[in-house]
């Protein structure tokens, strides 16, 4: 490979900070959140032009789709945000849940609002490119925008990108699935036109449920065999019809999935129905070929609803979601990695910072809450091995192939989310490092701020 050498350059500081959160999603708005309540001047820093990550930029509506009745839910700023939504109008009730299934658009708006009402400095537009490094602990970030390359200094850092791209780089160890062995990423859409009540009337007719997931390789999986007869808002047959007919190409056997919400307008949201394998969120060129492919694949799927699915004769394209939806890439080594044996039987840790059902999903696994079994969510898991004064938050905290099928949750990115943030802010305020933090000064302003913690 051809390679040049940068020229050296000085960078404008541009912004100093207490905490600084890189990454919006779910985990970065909740971290931000926390930090910001803890006390802490907070800046929460994201690549693209709206906060929520994952529900705003890739288009996930389905925040708790795992809830039922016996479900013993986590408490915090994850029901703050299906909370807020329901208040402001962007969420409604979700097909196979007791929980709000939020909009996309409208959350970017909700989280806006949060935003600004905790007094948290935003920085939109702004990539994550390069730590900044000072004897083994982080001091910031260099970032680049339509502004230039810039720096940002920090006094903590949360690493809420997903993909531990901070950790990463700041050399702390990290691990990736292999690349055939990675979950899914998706392409979410949403469609227009929609005839409502001939579409439930059909669903009722030939209701679906979790036991029709299996077949077609991708969708044979393992259950506790309670979740089985379930419920399931599924669409797979109208893809087999289509491929049969010859109106999609044969290679297309894996179109399947699930459906949100359709509206009294006739919007069907929420459509997770094309998965490719192979793809690396951390891979520019994975990245490329995703989002090409997997709207190649949306529009096969669209014509096959049209011809197959009452109610969606006359559908249209909505909108894509802003980028892929990635599940799998990067995990750092943390002080402890969780296990499938924590999260399966309701590990509990001194350590905790919060809580989480029984809910697994991934790598052929799907275990829903319905019995009020949960876990607990240890501190150790969020703080990397060789860089200090960084934590990491979301769904690249250290744990194993089962355990990342449930932490990958965004209700769960919530909870590692706050705990980070708050530790963040604890850190700074008591000089402590991360890696001999006092927990319980954590533990007692995360229950300040509301969240369970047994």
């Amino acid at each position: 490979m051809t390679r040049i050498i940068e020229t050296e350059r000085s960078l404008d500081v541009v912004a100093e900070t207490d905490v600084l959160v890189v990454g919006s999603g779910p985990g970065g708005l909740a971290a931000a959140l926390a930090a910001a309540r803890a006390g802490a001047r907070t800046t929460l820093l994201e690549r693209y032009g709206c906060f929520g990550g994952n529900i705003t930029q890739v288009g996930v509506e389905g925040f708790a789709w795992y809830r039922h009745e016996q479900t013993v839910d986590s408490v915090g700023v994850g029901i703050e945000l299906e909370q807020r939504a329901m208040a402001m109008g962007a969420a409604s009730p979700e097909p196979q849940s007791i929980s709000g299934a939020l909009d996309a658009e409208m959350f970017k708006y909700v989280a806006d609002v949060l935003v600004e009402e905790a007094g948290i400095r935003p920085m939109l537009h702004r990539q994550f490119v390069a730590p900044i490094i000072e004897d083994g602990a982080i001091r910031g970030v260099i970032t680049e925008s339509k502004s230039g390359r810039e720096a940002i200094l920090a006094g903590r850092v949360v690493d809420a990108t997903g993909d531990a791209d901070v950790a990463a780089r700041a050399g702390a160890p990290t691990h990736k699935t292999p690349r055939e062995e990675m979950l899914s990423a998706s392409v979410m859409f949403s469609m227009s036109g929609v005839n409502k009540r001939r579409f439930i009337d059909a669903v009722k007719a030939d209701p679906q449920t979790y036991r029709d997931w299996a077949g077609n390789a991708e969708w044979d999986i393992e259950t506790t065999g309670k979740e089985d007869d379930l419920f399931s808002p599924f669409l797979r047959k109208p893809f087999k019809q289509a491929v049969a007919a010859g109106l999609i190409p044969p290679n297309l056997v894996t179109l399947a999935g699930t459906w949100g919400t359709v509206t009294d307008q006739g919007d069907l949201t929420y459509l997770n129905l094309v998965h490719l394998g192979g793809v690396d969120g951390t891979d520019a060129d994975d990245l490329t070929r995703g989002e090409i492919e997997g709207r190649r694949q949306v529009i096969h799927a669209i014509e096959a609803l049209r011809k197959f699915m009452p109610g969606c004769e006359d559908a249209k394209l909505r909108n894509f979601g802003m980028t892929l939806g990635i599940r799998d890439t990067r995990k750092i080594d943390a002080l402890y990695n969780l296990t499938e044996r924590d999260v399966r039987e309701q590990a509990r840790f001194d350590d905790s910072i919060g809580i989480f059902p029984e809910f697994i999903d991934g790598y052929g696994v799907l275990v829903l809450p319905t019995t009020g079994r949960y876990f607990h969510v240890p501190y150790r898991s969020l703080v990397p091995k060789g860089v200090d004064n960084l934590i990491v938050a979301g769904r690249s905290i250290g744990g194993d192939k089962i355990s990342h099928a449930a932490v990958r949750s965004m209700m769960c990115c919530t909870v590692s989310g706050q705990g980070a943030g708050v530790a963040a802010a604890v850190s700074l305020r008591t000089g402590q490092p991360f890696d001999r933090l006092d927990v319980v000064e954590v533990q007692r302003e995360l229950e300040r701020q509301g969240v369970r913690l047994r």
